[in-house]
């Protein structure tokens, strides 16, 4: 947050720049809906908004971490970028890319769908 401030922040390209700003909303994205199921239950509480409170948690959480990720990734593409250059910088967000698709979709759908065919648990 506090390379605006640096000297070196006017030596970093247009592109470069762009990224630092889209990566910095994006954790203020990330942190805006990963918290507000606190404030609704706060908000909301013992007003028998049970099933909205349930159902808006999800729905931030689901885009709390879609942001995440999305975050995370740009994190690791703007220092990339900074330190080796724009190609090594879209192999590592590509690869983080993957690894959140995987870990976060594939994994859970993977469970999902066993679970539906009734596959018995694997220790």
């Amino acid at each position: 947050m506090t390379l605006p401030f640096t000297s070196v922040f006017g030596d970093l390209e247009p592109r470069q720049t762009v990224t630092y700003l889209v990566v910095l909303a994006g954790a203020v994205l990330s942190t805006g809906f990963v918290v507000a199921p606190v404030a609704f239950h706060r908000v909301l509480f013992r007003r028998r908004q049970r099933p909205w409170i349930v159902e808006a948690a999800n729905v931030c959480a689901r885009l709390g971490l879609v942001c995440f990720a999305l975050t995370s990734c740009g994190v690791l593409f703007f220092v990339f970028d900074v330190v080796l250059g724009l190609w090594p910088a879209s192999i590592a967000f590509a690869a983080a890319f993957a690894f959140f698709l995987l870990l976060w979709g594939v994994v859970p759908w993977w469970g999902d769908h066993h679970a539906e065919r009734g596959d018995p648990p694997q220790q």
